[in-house]
């Protein structure tokens, strides 16, 4: 197996995991037009995809998917309560072509409905959903696992519940948020207070300091890389993100050390692949 993060950030979110005859997109909160761009950037035929997986419905991890979907001739796998929160849109339309009904047309016999419980392939890929918490309606992450190993990716969630400890242990890289400094985040002059309340809660979103943490604490050490995805443009500084992760590796229990890569993702740009 092979991973690549197309893009991340506040504008757009989506993540390329990819094998010998399967190419799975997660997410796909950019421009179709961009999604496809970036495909073959990659070296990804559009045409090739055998499934997109959706996060949950906010439209920078789901805003591109129905322009998409004319391009591309793949199922979208998405929970049921996911699905019709993707339809309850007010945005209007004329002669009652609204998008809300331009997206069940789009989405017309072309979903597979998934459930957190339950795992599911995609091609010659497994995938394993689990719950995440965030202000979205069902928010997941996934391990995708073939031939023993296993590829997480998961963004948008305020916390590391014991669950996500669970489902992150033995996982030979993962993709996760690291979206804000909390000192950036209560400095910001552009976020309302309200917004940064949000931003902060267990529904929220993972702050620098919350991943370092976990990965001095509770991470296991298996992974050889972790992408840091999501981050803030205006709370957040990349190099800040991957130097705070490095410390909190080096901080770890001399018999815990991880040798682990820190590297991250582009709101403008996919990442180089990251190969298994």
């Amino acid at each position: 197996m092979k991973v690549t993060v197309l893009g991340s950030g506040s504008t757009g979110n989506a993540v390329l995991i990819s094998s010998d005859e399967t190419n799975v997109l997660v997410d796909a909160g950019m421009s179709a037009r961009e999604i496809v761009r970036r495909l073959g950037e990659v070296g990804v035929d559009p045409k090739k995809l055998d499934g997109i997986l959706v996060t949950h419905e906010h439209g920078d991890h789901i805003g591109g998917l129905r322009v998409l979907l004319g391009m591309v001739d793949c199922p979208v796998f998405i929970s049921q309560i996911t699905e019709d929160a993707y339809y309850d849109t007010r945005a209007g339309g004329t002669n009652g072509d609204s998008e809300s009904t331009k997206r069940r047309n789009a989405m017309k016999d072309r979903t597979a409905t998934v459930e957190s419980s339950h795992e599911f392939r995609i091609g010659n890929i497994d995938f394993e959903p689990f719950s995440v918490p965030h202000d979205a309606v069902d928010n997941f992450g996934f391990v995708a696992k073939k031939d023993g190993i296993k590829i997480a990716t998961l963004m948008d969630f305020g916390h590391i519940t014991p669950l996500i400890k669970e489902k992150l242990t033995g996982c030979d890289a993962i993709i996760v948020e690291s979206n804000h400094s909390r000192d950036m985040l209560r400095m910001c002059s552009v976020y309302t207070w309200d917004l940064k309340q949000r931003i902060m809660s267990h529904t929220g979103h993972l702050s620098n300091e919350d991943l370092s943490d976990w990965l001095t604490n509770d991470f296991d050490g298996r992974a050889r890389h972790i992408v840091l995805a999501h981050l803030s443009q205006r709370a957040n500084e990349p190099n800040l993100a991957r130097i705070t992760a490095e410390i909190a590796l080096q901080m770890r229990p001399s018999l815990f050390r991880a040798e682990t890569k820190i590297s991250i993702s582009q709101p403008k740009s996919p990442t180089d692949w990251i190969e298994f």
